[in-house]
């Protein structure tokens, strides 16, 4: 198994940690993982995306040209990473930014309006972690659990306190990805 995954959005919306989330979630599954960022030179508001690649073999690459799921935040990652995505593919979709609908039957579109979803929340910045919990049981890359448990043990001591809100926010998302 080996799956390639793209997560792209504005800087500010998480691309970044909700992919490093998913890196460490893998880890602590004992899975080979590979994380590599890439953001504009703008500190928010400029292109933010990074690639992870899980697999339960050593990565030979961790170059991501095909990915085999993508999250994308904003409609810029969507321009960018719909047609990328292998056909057979997970693409989740934060409805609240993006408000075209996918043209392709090739692959599994979940849409999530996680931006909307996470001010009912309380904090808009739970997004990155609804479309994560989306893409999660979507793929089945690894269980939500695992996903928790690197909450726990990796969210920085500065936004502890939002640790409860992003489980939720995961949970909430896995949950639409159920639904549809």
């Amino acid at each position: 198994m080996q799956e390639e995954i793209i997560i792209s959005g504005f800087g500010g919306q998480g691309s970044l940690f909700a992919g490093q989330l998913l890196a460490y979630a893998a880890m602590g599954e004992e899975l080979h993982v590979t994380w590599i960022p890439s953001y504009g030179p703008e500190m928010r508001g400029g292109k933010a995306r990074c690639t992870v690649v899980i697999s339960d073999q050593e990565i030979g690459a961790p170059l991501v040209r095909r990915p085999s799921a993508a999250v994308v935040l904003n409609i810029p990652s969507m321009e960018a990473f719909e047609s990328a995505v292998k056909p057979g593919g997970v693409l989740v979709v934060n409805s609240s930014m993006v408000p075209d609908e996918s043209d392709r039957d090739d692959i599994d579109v979940i849409y999530v309006p996680a931006s909307d979803l996470a001010s009912e929340l309380g904090n808009v910045r739970m997004a990155n972690v609804l479309c994560l919990g989306a893409l999660v049981e979507a793929t089945g890359v690894i269980p939500t659990h695992a996903v928790e448990r690197a909450l726990d043990d990796h969210l920085p001591e500065r936004h502890r306190s939002l640790l409860g809100l992003n489980k939720e926010a995961l949970k909430k998302g896995a949950s639409l990805a159920q639904s549809q």
